[in-house]
């Protein structure tokens, strides 16, 4: 199940830094996140928070686990 939260995590970074940065600094749509829904500009630096998030609690997960 972890391996999931990784991966879904690591999706989730890229698509928000990808939407913000597409959209910041050179006026187009970058990823896949835009096909599916209008996010608002700050909208996507949570999309890459939430997937940070994810990533972090998945590794906390592994560290309690291996004690």
């Amino acid at each position: 199940m972890r391996g999931i939260i990784n991966i879904v995590g690591v999706i989730a970074v890229i698509q928000g830094v990808a939407g913000f940065v597409g959209r910041m600094w050179f006026d187009s749509e970058w990823g896949f996140l835009h096909r599916l829904v209008d996010l608002p500009l700050p909208a996507y630096l949570g999309v890459a928070a939430a997937g940070l998030v994810a990533l972090i609690a998945a590794d906390t997960s592994k560290k309690r686990e291996d004690r």
